[in-house]
């Protein structure tokens, strides 16, 4: 097939070379614009998807708006047979998603209509849910409303954000190469009407560590930020962010301190319930490290209060 891809973030670098893989033609690649990037925020990056399809010797457009007649033209006399939309980071108009001769189709992170929108997969770890997946879907005006064409599903368990995006990403990839393959022999579901979740952005707020929840709670705040941009906690004025951890149980610490203070000397943080035990922590400006190496150069008594 003629194909337009759309894509902007790592998530995206597996489908892209699926579809090169399988043999079709990629006329065009769509990615965001460059950003300020860098170890100093002062280089021009481009995103992953740019990249990997400028290493592969294909075309790349970063329109800021595809809402100009001038760029849905310039899409249209594309003469692609289907565009293939993940993580792409914009809306597409009418115009756009009736160009392509059998539509754009969308690889979305999550069954849905679960966890419709942003951040499907921090949501589904933040809320503890046992299982998520990979949607096929048939774009439409909606937010990830359209018919469902392929589902597959797989276990989170106590996989962070990063593990289980890289998984879907690699996963997504071949369900979706495969159903352009068996394209005529898959029949588009409607989405079930109960069930709807939104996966809103994740606010900046939300990465705080907050230690009057269940520690079991805090700890999915630290998988579901994991590795970026990475659940913190404030001590001394400082910022330390925590990339892995474990729970305490409640019977283990009961009575032993308030919620966000330490209850001995190996960092263990009392929660609302039960308490939290850093595993991997990273100062500001420095690597990721062992919990132990870190208390051996900056030890924490236990009654230390965590702002």
């Amino acid at each position: 097939m003629r194909i337009i891809f759309m894509g902007t973030p790592e998530f995206a670098v597996p489908t892209l070379e699926a579809l090169v893989a399988a043999g079709h033609e990629v006329v065009a690649v769509y990615s965001q614009p460059p950003r300020p990037g860098g170890r100093r925020g002062r280089e021009t990056v481009a995103s992953p998807v740019q990249q990997r399809a400028e290493a592969l010797g294909i075309a790349v457009r970063h329109p800021v708006s595809l809402k100009g007649a001038e760029e849905q033209a310039a899409f249209a006399a594309l003469d692609a047979d289907v565009a293939v939309v993940a993580a792409y980071g914009l809306i597409l108009p009418q115009a756009i998603l009736d160009a392509p001769r059998l539509g754009c189709l969308n690889i979305h992170g999550s069954i849905l209509p679960r966890w419709r929108g942003a951040a499907p997969v921090q949501r589904a770890i933040l809320a503890g849910d046992p299982t998520t997946g990979i949607t096929i879907m048939q774009m439409e005006a909606g937010l990830d409303t359209g018919p469902m064409l392929a589902t597959l599903r797989t276990t989170i368990d106590r996989k962070t954000a990063g593990e289980l995006t890289q998984e879907l990403a690699e996963r997504g990839a071949q369900l979706l190469v495969g159903t352009l393959r068996d394209l005529k022999h898959h029949r588009a579901v409607k989405q079930p009407e109960a069930g709807v979740t939104y996966a809103h952005k994740i606010d900046k707020a939300e990465t705080r560590l907050d230690f009057g929840r269940d520690a079991v709670e805090v700890e999915r705040q630290v998988r579901a930020f994991a590795p970026v941009p990475g659940a913190w906690f404030e001590m001394e004025g400082e910022r330390y962010k925590v990339l892995a951890a474990e729970v305490v149980a409640a019977e283990v610490v009961e009575g032993s301190g308030t919620p966000g203070t330490t209850i001995d000397d190996d960092l263990t943080i009392a929660c609302g319930q039960g308490a939290l035990r850093p595993a991997i922590v990273q100062r500001a400006g420095r690597p990721a490290m062992a919990t132990q190496d870190l208390l051996r150069g900056r030890p924490v008594p236990a009654g230390t209060s965590l702002g």
